[in-house]
């Protein structure tokens, strides 16, 4: 992003609550599985056959084996196995909830060794009808479905592993958080300013999922865009930090003017920065209501490509914004 400067982006505001090794080959006998991995980690996850889910023993065996496949491909090694002393362990419920009986929900839950859970994510729903059918072909677009958002908490957990936290891997370190869905945003904004402050909050080793399944923390995003200037618009992104009993803990909010509609359709770069900047303030609301430190990995370059200025936050003190550094055309795609 050449047209940037990185100078005049700061964090804006943060009200904090008064209420208070890398991947390696598997363990013991590398196998077939491993040598797949472009960088297996220092640890293997066990998928058992779950016992939960609503389906006979022969299904429950295509599901995991489905489950583990697909976490292969991720580059995950993952294996259909009775866990050892040592293997992380993936666990396989599926529910039809009480207001929906229709559908059937899976949720995941990674464990330690020892049973202490590390993180949760929850799958869309499946009709019930379908799930009856107990179809591979059902179980292998599961899998694929699904397996990206598993790899993405233990890629969490595995950064917070590197950044020698003692507790990374039995639950007791890296905060975990609830990451809701951005909303507000035009065009692509919602999607790709949830992906990236995923991909950021991870590298500051915080554990993000995407629900409510032992978090103690959430995190919510909102855009609001309104007509400022004539042919601008002010662009305002909130983030807001609530604990699990419900306290606001703090928030970040970034503010900018752009051109009129040259966030209608891609955000691109935009996203990324707003997130980086963004996850490290959220980071600072976290360490202050008590979670450890977290790893402050170097960032990737952003993506090229032309695109509007990131939103630049406004002085906490209200202070006019720093300097807006001149848009670039918006791009075409």
């Amino acid at each position: 992003m050449p047209w940037f400067n990185r100078r005049h982006l700061a964090l804006v505001l943060l009200l904090l609550g008064t209420a208070c090794g890398d991947l390696r080959p598997y363990a013991g006998n590398a196998g077939v599985n491993a040598a797949r991995l472009a960088l297996p980690p220092a640890y293997r996850i066990a998928v058992p056959p779950p016992t939960d889910v609503l389906l006979t023993d022969e299904a429950t065996r295509d599901l995991a084996e489905a489950m583990a496949l697909a976490l292969r491909d991720a580059e995950v090694p993952a294996a259909v196995t009775t866990p050892q002393p040592l293997d992380l362990q993936l666990n396989i419920v599926a529910s039809s909830p009480r207001d929906n009986r229709g559908v059937v929900v899976p949720r995941y839950t990674l464990n330690t060794a020892d049973g202490a859970s590390l993180a949760s994510n929850t799958g869309a729903p499946v009709p019930l009808a379908t799930w009856a059918t107990e179809a591979p072909a059902l179980f292998k677009r599961l899998g694929e479905r699904d397996a990206p958002g598993i790899a993405s908490l233990l890629a969490g957990i595995e950064a917070a592993r590197k950044a020698n936290l003692p507790d990374a891997l039995t639950g007791k370190g890296p905060p975990r958080l609830r990451l809701v869905p951005v909303t507000g945003a035009p065009g692509d904004g919602n999607t790709a300013l949830t992906t990236r402050m995923q991909e950021f909050l991870t590298r500051r080793g915080v554990v993000p999922q995407n629900n409510a399944e032992g978090a103690d923390f959430a995190v919510e995003g909102h855009v609001t865009m309104v007509d400022s200037a004539p042919g601008k618009q002010r662009v305002e992104v909130l983030w807001t930090v609530t604990r699990r009993d419900g306290i606001e803990l703090g928030r970040v909010l970034q503010m900018n003017e752009v051109p009129k509609g040259t966030l209608n359709r891609f955000w691109a770069d935009v996203a990324y920065v707003v997130a980086e900047e963004a996850s490290g303030g959220i980071r600072d609301v976290l360490a202050n209501a008590g979670a450890p430190p977290g790893p402050q990995s170097a960032p990737e370059a952003p993506p090229r490509g032309g695109a509007t200025p990131p939103p630049v936050p406004a002085a906490a003190t209200g202070a006019p914004p720093a300097a807006i550094p001149a848009a670039a055309p918006p791009a075409r795609r």
